[in-house]
């Protein structure tokens, strides 16, 4: 792991739902990021509607949201956890007999896409977000942040 200051840096966070009042999903998970940062998101992408990706089920909405934070990456990644269980989430994490992961249905997804320069490269978290770059839900709503700021 490098870059482990306290100093404060760009988060960015991909929420995504396909279960229920999806809207309404983004929302909370928003209000809620931002009640245990202890501060406002910073920037917030549009709202994307998409197929689902990896499996056969409802189409999702997707954001990114960008807050600046001091708190270390597994720290992030805690509080990111404790709001997918608070809202209802399930941890299913499976995988088949070729090896790849199988995705589900879920009321919230809250991943860690970039956190400022930073560089994880642990079993249970990977900054950057070792997938972004194939994923259109991802891309799409962060580089309308990024390009925003430049």
């Amino acid at each position: 792991m490098t870059g482990t200051s306290s100093e404060k840096r760009d988060v960015y966070l991909s929420l995504g739902t396909n279960i229920g009042d999806r809207r309404a999903n983004l929302d909370t998970a928003r209000r809620m990021l931002e009640d245990r940062f202890g501060c406002r998101c910073k920037a917030e992408s549009s709202v994307i509607e998409t197929r689902s990706w990896g499996f056969d089920g409802a189409d999702f909405l997707n954001c990114v949201l960008c807050f600046c934070l001091s708190l270390p990456p597994h720290e992030i990644l805690r509080v990111c956890k404790d709001i997918e269980r608070s809202m209802g989430r399930m941890e299913q994490v499976e995988y088949g007999s070729d090896g790849r992961r199988i995705y589900h249905d879920r009321i919230i997804d809250i991943d860690i896409l970039l956190c400022g320069d930073e560089r994880v490269d642990d079993p249970d978290l990977v900054i950057p977000h070792p997938h972004m770059r194939d994923r259109d839900f991802v891309m799409v709503p962060l580089m309308e942040i990024l390009d925003e700021k430049h």
